[in-house]
């Protein structure tokens, strides 16, 4: 497996970093960029395992820390500044991809997952094919009438939710009139038991490796339909 190499993301205000995950098998011509939640920066131990295994699968992978994280830091940016730093990475990847016609798609992992969607709503010009949302925050937790679910109608691209069955930010029952409402443009992929980091109640190595491992695969296929 090759390993990451990093590229330094120019900002308004200084610069972060990206790492990225070349497919090191049968590509197709997609790049997914993956924001990462609150809590856990690029290197956090889900981000490198899904960045690893998606680029095995056959997709370059780029990851990145927003400000906040980059600078050693606990609490998020405000939004403009998580997403400026995205659009600046959206930029900088796509200024890199080796065709006019590799596809590029965003997304992430609960808040990087939402600022993603938030940067597409916002502008219907940036070159993307697709938004992948592991665990989307729909509400914070307890609190589901809090929702950050108007701006998606405007998103315009396909887009993947792949949600916990008893994800305290939104369970796959709450999230499935959005995603009626958007239409066949966006789907979900419910995992049964998972939480909002898609972790099963009962401590069971073998069957956790198994659902990351479905989800790794259902995105790739995913992303290589709308691809083609």
């Amino acid at each position: 497996m090759k390993s990451p190499s990093e590229l330094r993301i120019p900002l308004e205000a200084g610069a972060t970093t990206a790492l990225a995950y070349p497919s090191d098998s049968s590509p197709f011509g997609a790049t997914l960029i993956l924001g990462h939640g609150a809590g856990g920066g690029q290197r956090s131990t889900f981000m490198v395992d899904f960045a690893r295994a998606l680029s095995s699968l056959g997709v370059d992978v780029v990851t990145f820390n927003f400000p906040y994280t980059e600078q050693g830091r606990r609490i998020p940016d405000r939004a403009p500044v998580l997403e400026a730093c995205y659009r600046a990475v959206i930029a900088s990847v796509h200024a890199r991809l080796p065709a006019p016609t590799h596809a590029l798609f965003i997304g992430g992992k609960s808040m990087g997952g939402r600022i993603a969607t938030q940067v597409a709503a916002a502008d219907p010009t940036l070159p993307i094919a697709g938004l992948v949302l592991l665990g989307y925050p729909l509400h914070p937790p307890g609190r589901p009438t809090e929702r950050r679910d108007k701006h998606l109608p405007a998103v315009g691209r396909p887009m993947l939710f792949v949600q916990g069955s008893r994800d305290a930010f939104g369970t796959p029952a709450e999230l499935a009139p959005i995603i009626e409402t958007i239409g066949r443009s966006a789907s979900i992929h419910v995992v049964a038991g998972g939480d909002h980091s898609l972790k099963l109640a009962r401590k069971d190595p073998a069957a956790q490796a198994a659902v990351y491992d479905d989800v790794q695969r259902t995105m790739v296929e995913w992303v290589r339909m709308k691809t083609k």
